[in-house]
């Protein structure tokens, strides 16, 4: 089933939040947490599968200063507030009207455990961490970042197109193990580039650990990492199966940091399983 449409939910402070949405309105839904610097279309791969479109309704979500979505002031934009996180989360959540699986890439992971400092599990009938992080902050074990990081940092954060520029597209190119489609690189570069310089870095301003929050879910939780990942740290997944109560942790082996791109028939099908098992308990 092809992608239904674009649309705009308030989340918080009143912020325009673009979703997309593809599959069966009546099915079991899924939300989709993208990661930092990306947008709601890097889930393509999900919005267009007709096996996971048949079975549930999908929401990918673009974040606050990401895709199409508003780009507040990092002054005062509430990027490094857990609330606000969990307040536009729950905006979706609000507009999908059921309880939903949710599915976090990378920041995305962060996103869904500021939800549940604040929320608790509400709203929740699974979650999905992929290639996440779930803490943020130096030493921070459930936030470790990889190689591909080393020496780009900064740059990947500089409003200096010449220094930005190239770090974003090194980035950009060592998200999956196996060399991509520049056509698909550029995809990601561009949606990098869509995130202002100051947002890009506001989104890394927080020192927050997990560790009870993490103990403390009481939905089922499927956590699932490419072991080649060098964008963030495998060990990341370790960390957050070790804390949360009955996790399945599941490797890719030899994916990189797009397990959902990489591996998209496999990925689907784990999702499907998952889900469907939620479903119909």
């Amino acid at each position: 089933m092809p992608l239904d449409y674009l649309r705009f939910l308030l989340g918080a402070d009143g912020v325009r939040l673009a979703v997309r949405v593809a599959g069966d309105p009546q099915a079991p839904p899924i939300v989709l947490v993208h990661g930092w610097a990306s947008a709601g279309s890097v889930w393509a791969e999900q919005l267009g599968d007709a096996d996971l479109t048949a079975r549930h309704r999908l929401v990918a979500l673009d974040l606050r200063g990401h895709g199409e979505s508003d780009v507040p002031d990092p002054a005062d934009g509430g990027y490094d507030k857990p609330a606000t996180w969990a307040d536009d989360l729950a905006a979706v959540l609000a507009h999908v009207g059921r309880p939903a699986v949710v599915v976090g890439w990378s920041y995305g992971g962060l996103v869904i455990t500021d939800y549940l400092r604040e929320r608790g599990s509400a709203g929740l009938a699974g979650i999905v961490l992929v290639g996440a992080i779930t803490e943020i902050g130096a030493g921070r074990p459930g936030g470790r970042t990889g190689s591909s990081w080393h020496g780009v940092m900064r740059p990947a954060l500089s409003q200096d197109p010449a220094q930005a520029i190239p770090a974003l597209t090194s980035l950009a190119t060592a998200m999956t193990a196996e060399p991509a489609d520049g056509r698909d690189v550029q995809r990601r570069l561009g949606d990098m580039l869509r995130v202002p310089p100051k947002v890009r870095a506001a989104l890394f301003r927080r020192d927050l650990g997990s560790a009870e929050v993490l103990a403390k879910v009481s939905v089922p939780t499927l956590i699932v990492h490419g072991d080649a990942d060098t964008d963030v740290d495998p060990s990341t997944s370790d960390y957050a199966a070790g804390k949360i109560p009955g996790a399945d942790l599941r490797w890719f082996p030899g994916v990189g940091h797009m397990p959902f791109v990489e591996r998209r028939a496999e990925f689907n099908a784990a999702l499907i399983e998952f889900a469907g098992s939620i479903a119909n308990h």
